[in-house]
């Protein structure tokens, strides 16, 4: 979400080097057993993915978990409250997590988007405004449903929706956040690329040099403050931020601008992912912008679409429906446990396009076990059958047969190759566990 800002991205290239940034591990499983380590919970031993760290003696390396092992799941605020969020809203959804299974599918984020700020106190200290009055206890509260908590900010003097901004106060926000006990950052670039046109009118590398930069202090300022937390830049793919991204500790980065609840709009930059998933990796993770499954207008195909889609890209999970009004549908699409396994699999490899005719694409995603998830969409106007198109094995580096299954219908199909014949309903999708 840019708050309603319509940005058209900037490509400019800029080479970039992927670290990976120590800190908690939030996959489906990781996710839930470290939100009760939050609220004082025991965590599994198994439930992150840890590595040595630079002062682990000869003997005994310490275990240090990941920031974003797996794409990040939850919930945002905007796309169903947007401006009118408050504590009580926040509070009721972190009961509806639990309460209708989305917790226990893996959606443990309740993030908070923008107009949650209010004014500084004397010493610069960000407070929360009249409809937050005591972030602390949110942030308990939130805990003790075995959940985490998301906050927004940018790194200008305002937000999107022109509230109190970081810029300037970046190391005292970070901390003011980590007192609350706050899990998750969303920075937002709003305001701060006015302050880069007018730095420098007419030299977008150095705007850029100057993006890069105030993301990364952003990124200073969270480590300094020793919690974890996952960053999450919003800045729309400007400068190829997929190049550049893991370098300033950023766990996803948006790739596009704003997503709408139609089905144009979700499948233009769903696929216009492809190409990008050599920048995906455990921690790092391309972000095509929030789910609108459940949303708007989609149908049911539509939002079984949007749902494998998203989870082809091994994208953040990242809900904004109204979970007080959700229908079983809906929710058999967002909890299908075999959709999220596909986007939460440990390999951490991002799916691509292997075929395209027309408006029938073929989409394939490596898995840890080595099988592979294999889309095949219909984004036309009519049903398509696959006769004479077949499914294409061979350019998803599959053997001539596989043994298959059907995630949403929910049935094995045996051994198939590419003379396997089905029809995809108009804007419909089927999706494929293969070996």
């Amino acid at each position: 979400m840019g708050m309603g800002m319509r940005v058209r991205s900037g490509m400019l290239k800029a080479g970039g080097l992927v670290l990976l940034v120590a800190g908690w591990a939030v996959g489906a499983g990781a996710q839930r057993a470290q939100a009760g380590a939050a609220s004082g919970a025991a965590t599994p031993h198994h439930a992150v993915a840890t590595r040595p760290t630079a002062a682990a003696t000869p003997r005994r390396a310490a275990a240090v978990p990941m920031v974003a092992a797996t794409p990040p799941m939850g919930w945002n605020s905007w796309n169903y409250f947007a401006g009118k969020v408050t504590d009580k809203d926040i509070r009721d959804t972190a009961d509806l997590l639990v309460s209708s299974g989305m917790r226990d599918a893996g959606y443990v984020y309740v993030n908070i988007d923008d107009t949650w700020e209010g004014a500084r106190d004397a010493n610069g200290k960000i407070q929360s405004n009249e409809k937050f009055p005591d972030m602390k206890a949110l942030a308990d509260y939130v805990h003790s449903k075995g959940l985490k908590l998301g906050i927004y900010s940018s790194p200008g003097a305002k937000t999107c929706a022109r509230f109190e901004g970081s810029l300037g106060h970046e190391e005292q926000d970070a901390a003011t956040y980590a007192e609350w006990g706050i899990d998750y950052l969303k920075y937002d670039l709003c305001s701060y690329s006015g302050v880069m046109r007018a730095q420098f009118p007419n030299d977008p590398a150095a705007q850029n040099k100057m993006m890069r930069e105030a993301y990364e202090k952003m990124h200073q300022a969270i480590v300094k403050t020793g919690r974890p937390m996952v960053y999450s830049l919003c800045q729309y793919g400007w400068d190829s931020v997929w190049e550049w991204g893991p370098q300033v500790g950023a766990n996803l980065w948006r790739t596009t601008g704003d997503i709408s609840a139609n089905f144009d709009r979700m499948s233009l930059i769903g696929r216009g992912q492809a190409g990008l998933a050599k920048y995906a990796a455990p921690g790092h993770w391309n972000d095509p912008d929030m789910l609108e499954v459940g949303n708007g207008r989609l149908t049911l195909d539509e939002n079984r679409t949007h749902m494998t889609l998203w989870a082809m890209l091994a994208a953040p999970l990242i809900a904004g429906n109204n979970l007080t009004e959700m229908k079983p549908e809906i929710a058999a699409i967002l909890m299908n446990k075999e959709a999220i396994a596909i986007d939460q699999d440990a390999l951490g490899r991002q799916g691509d396009r292997v075929f395209a005719d027309g408006p029938v694409e073929i989409w394939a995603k490596p898995l840890k076990n080595g099988g592979k998830a294999l889309a095949i969409f219909n984004f036309g106007e009519t049903a398509s059958e696959m006769r004479g198109i077949g499914l294409h094995l061979k350019e998803a580096g599959l053997p001539a047969h596989v043994t298959a299954r059907d995630v949403w219908a929910a049935k094995d199909l045996g051994r198939i190759g590419d003379d396997y014949k089905v029809t995809v309903p108009r804007h419909g999708v089927v999706l494929l566990v293969v070996r």
